[in-house]
């Protein structure tokens, strides 16, 4: 298995007739999947999704990929695929549209559809390419052909694309539910069609790949959510993702047979499931489905709500149900169930969500003590499956981190790919496609740019870090007022302290350490006011730390008397 160096250089130029991919985003982390195809003179991007931020970036609403490396080159760029709808690959076109926005972005219905109430927020209107399973579409020195998938999402699709160079397939993210609730399965007819035909490049989804076996079936969940339904005594209130079209339909079914009214809540719940309904992909038998005002004149046990907020986040309508931040009081009798994974990282805030919802008297229903969800993405199982099916020349895991790709990699060397020819690459590290063989070459910028409110790339890792030094220390403000001439104090400083432990006596011992610092800087000639205030900000620094043991965030203000 080749393995990405820290000390990789640029690449070098493209070798005429070959192909290069680059990830800038999903190698490493689970989110922001975004996939650079150069070849020709062209790029083809598949995928621009979002990365939700962790504790340890507070402030940061999402992450996007760094575009550094294409910027200059949005001319070439001749389409951008989307594979499916979610968050974590859609999130990023409104971005990367604003650098040019007449680029062709070529999705299926569903998907178009999602993005472009995604869009209409951010004012842009979309080139959309409107594609579906069987469809083939030449872009620029790519064909590409598109072959139906199965996730956790409707209308999700893997993209071969053909090139001078070889056969790439890309399955996007996937699983192989062999009962799936819209009968739309993986077609592995395809993949086989195109394992003949020769791959020469396989990418392939490794979140599960840690996972021994096969992904459960939907349809497996239907006795659990089905008995919530019949014995709930009072409301019912679902939480899930608000993509998961089939999931949600199985709540209205269940809903429906046990003579319960359902409503949405929640702005991207109301949204996506509208779009859903339009297009046919969510059935709504007549007369389920009625506004919240309707549903307060109904009996408890007749209820259902369907709302966001299965991740524990703090805006989201469970959270606030929890927090009884919400119109909606949960209460003694009420059951809530989610119906969906713990994405890593999230488990605390969403135990804090089922603490506080249980301290309301409701039962919570959730993965760990029910059958109330399965993944979206294939287990080991499935990948050694298409793997045999494929037999692909060269295979590089996508959408993972480390521990996932590794995995995925190994399954791919035990059905008998040349462990030379497993390529594990991080984000921004450049794999060249040259003559059937595939192998790093290079790496380009791919960190992470932070959106912050109306910022993007505003916020950088030193004002994280500073926003993390606020909340975990404090911060101190030093005002001095100093003789021009003389370097010495004309006052006592005053000290401003916020999340700092102190009374009025806690910074006389400073005093000194400040006078005895300006007099050193006069003696050496130091007068400039921004000198000054960085020696000053270090003594005080050091005070803190050996006396205190704390390292507040430290603002001096010198003053020309």
């Amino acid at each position: 298995m080749s393995h990405p160096h820290p000390d990789l250089k640029a690449a070098p130029p493209l070798p005429r007739g070959g192909l290069r991919v680059t990830a800038l985003g999903g190698l490493g982390e689970i989110g922001r999947n975004m996939t650079v195809f150069e070849h020709a003179g062209k790029l083809l991007i598949v995928d621009c999704g979002v990365l939700f931020p962790e504790e340890t970036q507070p402030g940061v609403d999402v992450i996007l990929p760094d575009f550094t490396s294409i910027r200059d080159r949005l001319d070439d760029i001749v389409a951008v695929v989307l594979t499916h709808g979610h968050e974590d690959h859609i999130g990023g076109v409104p971005y990367l549209l604003r650098e040019r926005s007449d680029i062709p972005v070529v999705g299926s219905k569903l998907t178009l559809a999602f993005l472009d109430a995604k869009l209409k927020e951010h004012g842009i209107r979309p080139r959309g390419v409107r594609v579906r399973e069987g469809d083939r579409r030449t872009f620029g020195p790519f064909d590409c052909e598109f072959v139906a998938v199965n996730h956790s999402i409707p209308d999700s699709l893997a993209v071969a694309i053909r090139t001078r160079a070889g056969l790439v397939l890309h399955t996007g993210d996937f699983k192989m539910d062999q009962f799936p609730l819209d009968d739309r399965i993986t077609d592995l007819r395809a993949f086989a069609r195109l394992g003949e035909e020769g791959v020469d490049l396989f990418l392939t989804d490794s979140t599960n790949a840690e996972v021994p076996g096969f992904t459960t079936s939907e349809r497996e969940l239907n006795p659990a959510i089905e008995q919530v339904m019949r014995t709930a005594p009072r409301r019912v209130i679902v939480s899930s993702f608000a993509s998961h079209v089939h999931r949600i339909q199985q709540v209205l079914d269940a809903a429906h047979q046990h003579g319960r009214k359902v409503a949405f809540v929640g702005r991207s719940m109301v949204r996506n499931m509208g779009i859903a309904r339009d297009l046919g992909y969510l059935k709504v038998p007549s007369g389920l489905v009625v506004s919240t005002k309707e549903l307060e004149k109904l009996p408890d046990h007749k209820v259902t709500l369907v709302c966001t907020g299965s991740q524990g986040e703090p805006m989201a309508a469970l959270s606030r149900m929890a927090n009884r931040d919400h119109m909606i009081r949960i209460g003694k009798g009420d059951t809530v169930l989610l119906a969906s994974s713990l994405i890593p990282g999230n488990e605390n805030a969403i135990y804090r969500v089922i603490n506080g919802l249980t301290r309301w008297g409701a039962h919570v229903v959730h993965k760990g003590n029910a059958k109330v969800h399965v993944s979206g993405h294939a287990s080991a199982g499935e990948l050694v499956y298409c793997y045999n099916i494929v037999k692909p020349r060269n295979v590089m895991p996508v959408h993972g981190e480390w521990r996932h790709l590794r995995a995925n990699g190994d399954l791919a060397i035990r059905t008998g790919v040349d462990p030379e020819r497993v390529v594990i690459a991080e984000d921004g590290v450049v794999v060249d496609l040259v003559d059937g063989r595939a192998s790093i070459t290079g790496k380009v910028p791919a960190g992470n740019v932070y959106v912050d409110g109306m910022e993007v790339g505003g916020a950088t890792e030193a004002s994280l870090k500073d926003r993390l030094t606020l909340a975990a220390e404090g911060v101190v403000t030093v005002v001095a007022i100093v003789d021009a001439d003389t370097g010495a104090l004309t006052e006592p400083p005053d000290f401003l302290a916020r999340g700092f432990v102190h009374d009025d006596s806690t910074f006389e011992p400073v005093v000194p350490v400040i006078e005895k610092t300006l007099a050193t800087a006069a003696e050496e000639g130091v007068g400039d006011a921004r000198q000054l205030e960085q020696l000053v900000a270090r003594a005080v620094a050091n005070w803190a730390f050996r006396t205190h043991r704390r390292q507040p965030l430290i603002i001096p203000v010198i003053i020309d008397a």
